[in-house]
């Protein structure tokens, strides 16, 4: 049988000094932002250098006399099929750094700006490790689209509960991003998670 879901009590309030922090503009989301996606970004691609391309071993016709220029190799560059001047060699790093307080600015501007919006629920999501648990608490929560579930732990349960869901994101307090927050239609905080962002967040000003 399904456990209950039910919005958290009354008590369960969002520390102003994380929810509605001041913002004087978006400069240090859009560097957050950036950052996020530089640092999943992976260095796949390379090209061949004139050096690496096959063939080109014969001068492709006589140093004179053709009225053409002269080459030496059909490896050139300029050559259809020739080797890449500058390409990507795969060892490059695209990491872009931000400090560790910059980072807990920006989540705090994230959230107050999702909270500013009315994207934030605090609810408190149960589940036996089911599906249809999980498609029953948005439906009856009315919580479409892309939505962002933040627990203190990501049980088995849970993640069996949600993997399926195309549309929804589990992660951890502690793992928030201001990527994810910003993507996110709806973030559903259970009531466990306010203490684990609270104490994560302010941790430097203490």
């Amino acid at each position: 049988m399904a456990e209950t879901t039910t919005k958290a009590p009354a008590k369960a309030t969002l520390p102003k000094d994380i929810f509605a922090v001041e913002i004087p503009n978006h400069e240090l989301l859009k560097l957050a932002y950036d950052s996020y996606l530089a640092n999943s970004r992976l260095a796949t691609a390379t090209t061949k250098q004139r050096g690496e391309v096959s063939g080109g071993g014969k001068k492709p016709w006589k140093q004179k006399g053709t009225g053409r220029a002269r080459f030496g190799s059909s490896r050139n560059p300029i050559w259809r099929g020739g080797g890449i001047v500058f390409g990507p060699r795969g060892i490059e790093n695209y990491t872009k750094k931000l400090s560790t307080k910059s980072k807990r600015v920006a989540l705090r501007q994230a959230l107050t700006m999702a909270n500013t919006d009315k994207r934030i629920s605090v609810l408190d999501f149960k589940t036996t490790g089911k599906t249809a648990e999980t498609v029953k608490f948005l439906a009856d929560n009315k919580l479409d689209r892309k939505v962002l579930i933040v627990v203190d732990e990501k049980t088995p349960a849970y993640l069996r509960a949600t993997n399926n869901l195309q549309s929804v994101l589990l992660i951890r307090a502690n793992y928030l991003s201001v990527y994810h927050l910003l993507n996110a239609d709806h973030i559903v905080l259970t009531p466990a998670t306010i203490p684990v962002i609270e104490n994560w967040l302010t941790k430097e000003e203490k």
